[in-house]
């Protein structure tokens, strides 16, 4: 490999990142509120073979203050399943789901989710792909969801709804959406980069890496 490509890295600008479109959630949204939801809907989410994770949790503004996770985000690459543990806890067959080393599941920063998440319960996250790491081997070097989506897509996620009450008695349309495409956007990020989609070199946000300082 030529020292030319090694310097090569793929990043997109803040100026970029907000001239885009904004992406829209089109897929199905299940907001799981009971038991007997959570059950049907790991039943479904059992026949796919990857699933996208994130969570959601509200916003603390006083210092030394934190609240627990408020919302479970589980998709496939169609439908997101909204589970709000704020008011079911976490139901044993969606702990199975998450323990399980046979079924493959997407995130992002996902330390920050289980160390959230082990706040409360026990659990042993399994089969987890972190995004932030798998896409440095297609030389992108930007850790946020929106700069990677933004790069492979052309599509900017709104963050708009991310500071909002995630423990509100009802969840918004917006906020739905929100959190919904956030879990599959992480599905959409592997399936394209997995599927040889992705050419880091023949990219528009390939730029020449910062010379590194003696």
């Amino acid at each position: 490999m030529s020292q030319e490509v090694t310097e090569k890295i793929v990043t997109i600008t803040k100026e970029e990142l907000t001239s885009l479109p904004v992406a829209t959630f089109t897929g199905k949204i299940t907001l799981v509120d009971s038991e007997e939801t959570a059950k049907k809907a790991i039943e479904t989410l059992r026949k796919e073979k990857i699933i996208g994770f994130d969570t959601e949790t509200k916003p603390s503004f006083k210092r030394g203050q934190t609240n627990n996770v408020a919302l479970l985000q589980l998709s496939s690459d169609t439908e997101s399943y909204l589970f709000r543990l704020n008011h079911i806890g976490l139901p044993e067959c969606v702990k199975n789901l998450l323990e399980d080393d046979n079924l493959l599941k997407i995130g992002l920063s996902i330390h920050d989710d289980f160390h959230n998440l082990h706040r409360l319960y026990q659990l042993e996250p399994q089969a987890f792909i972190d995004l932030q790491n798998y896409v440095k081997q297609f030389r992108i070097i930007d850790n946020s969801l929106a700069k990677i989506y933004a790069i492979l897509f052309d599509e900017r996620i709104s963050k708009g709804q991310r500071l909002t009450n995630w423990e509100a008695d009802t969840l918004t349309v917006n906020q739905q959406a929100y959190a919904a495409l956030d879990a599959i956007a992480c599905v959409r990020i592997y399936n394209y980069l997995s599927g040889n989609k992705f050419n880091p070199l023949t990219s528009k946000y390939l730029h020449d890496a910062p010379e590194k300082e003696d």
